[in-house]
């Protein structure tokens, strides 16, 4: 089409393109422009309840001139005529103070769904509607689950971390929930790293539950002489199951899910007071296979790092109760043990698996120690995890998706699991060597 315009009068139109150019160039906005709420809903996010098989919870944000919010709900239909057949609640509705100003932080909590089905969901002020999303509620019974885990998110959130999160959803669409082992963010008290974190993951968060536990980086002070406090962004943006320990609402609970118990420790504060918690939950677990995460590692994979206290007082419970997989952040740097015990880190012949991964790109040197059979180095990972029956497979994967590590856990009556390595024929990806002066 070009060919049919005169030269002159293409060197004319660009010439006047050049000399606009200044006016048209973008400049940077400052965050309380690019992430400030509006009536518009957004960082909308769903989380499971304490009954994944008969209801959800959404959570949203608004602008505090919206007052009166609802969400909508309907069975899944592949015509139009479901929204006609929806049903309204109202949210519930909390004032939050960022520094980016004051926000609306609505949600609703939907109960009495048939298991195993698939809803539509929106959310908004009646006039203000998101768009419908949907989701589909846990089977009552023991039946083949997917899910994902991510380690820490914290710094390169929207350049960098989004394509982990998407990446992952390309290899697991199925998957039933994402897993986030704290420190989603680096600054506790900076919003705009919220908005980028829920920009990051996009859709993904409005069709796949998160069950998501705070790092330190969730903990933040205004001044020196304040005690950190947990982030108000994390109450206000997730509706967790209120089973925890008193006074960790939202940061301390389990979910029971197809078989599997699902335990969210915050081990950031009152770890004595979750230890007896957890020994109540695991001693009356009626699910074949048990996941615990929270963010600071059993067994640290970082120089300088190790949380001996915390390992004494968390791991004779997992060892108690027999306690599949353990699933950490902090150390920004992976690691997966064989099966261990405190008293046997060697065999792999019983106790727990436990992972430390991260997703984001902030990253440590590692501290290498005889209890991991795969580590790496500078690399952003997700994992997935498939329970199917009596058996557990686990697969960790690069950013752009290559399989990196892997094992199998097979249940067997009255013994120990059974582990089959699975770790490819690839190298370890490591820092070169430091020359020697």
């Amino acid at each position: 089409m070009h060919r049919l315009i005169a030269p002159s009068i293409r060197r004319y139109w660009l010439a006047c393109l050049l000399a606009a150019a200044p006016l048209c160039a973008f400049q940077a906005q400052a965050p309380a422009e690019v992430y400030r709420p509006s009536i518009f809903p957004d960082r909308i996010i769903v989380n499971w309840t304490e009954d994944p098989a008969t209801g959800f919870s959404v959570t949203w944000r608004t602008t505090t001139q919206v007052t009166a919010a609802s969400a909508e709900i309907a069975e899944a239909e592949d015509g139009r005529e479901f929204a006609g057949k929806a049903r309204r609640l109202n949210a519930m509705t909390q004032l939050y103070q960022t520094d980016l100003g004051l926000a609306h932080g609505h949600s609703v909590t939907f109960i009495n769904l048939k298991p195993s089905t698939d809803y539509l969901y929106r959310v908004g002020d009646g006039e203000n509607w998101s768009a419908w999303s949907r989701i589909r509620t846990a089977s009552r019974t023991a039946e083949p689950l997917t899910f994902i885990y991510l380690g820490d998110a914290q710094s390169g959130i929207l350049p960098m971390w989004s394509r982990v999160i998407r990446e992952a959803y390309a290899h697991a669409p199925q998957a039933r929930f994402i897993v986030h082992a704290g420190d989603l963010i680096n600054n506790a008290l900076r919003d705009q790293e919220w908005g980028e974190w829920h920009q990051g993951a996009g859709w993904v968060n409005q069709m796949v539950p998160s069950v998501a536990v705070p790092g330190n980086h969730e903990y933040g002070r205004s001044a020196p002489e304040e005690e950190r406090r947990l982030t108000p962004n994390w109450r206000a943006q997730f509706t967790m199951p209120a089973n925890g320990v008193e006074g960790l609402e939202g940061t301390n609970y389990y979910i029971d899910i197809q078989g599997l118990r699902m335990i969210a420790l915050n081990s950031y504060e009152k770890q004595q007071e979750q230890a007896a918690w957890l020994e109540r939950v695991l001693s009356a677990n009626p699910n074949q296979w048990t996941v615990a995460t929270f963010h600071h590692p059993i067994y640290s994979t970082a120089q300088r790092r190790d949380n001996k206290a915390l390992r004494e007082l968390w791991q004779p419970i997992f060892d108690k109760y027999r306690v599949d997989l353990v699933l950490n952040g902090h150390d920004h740097v992976y690691g997966r043990t064989r099966p261990v015990t405190a008293a046997d880190e060697a065999s792999g012949k019983a106790g727990t698996v436990y992972v430390v991964s991260v997703s984001g790109i902030k990253f440590y040197e590692l501290a290498r120690k005889g209890v991991f059979d795969r580590v790496a180095e500078d690399t952003q990972l997700f994992q997935i995890i498939r329970i199917d029956g009596g058996r557990l497979s686990y697969e960790c994967r690069t950013a752009g998706g290559q399989l990196y590590d892997a094992f199998e856990l097979e249940k067997r009556r009255g013994r120990p699991n059974r582990f089959v390595n699975r770790v490819p024929r690839t190298p370890e990806r490591l820092r070169p060597p430091k020359a020697v002066e």
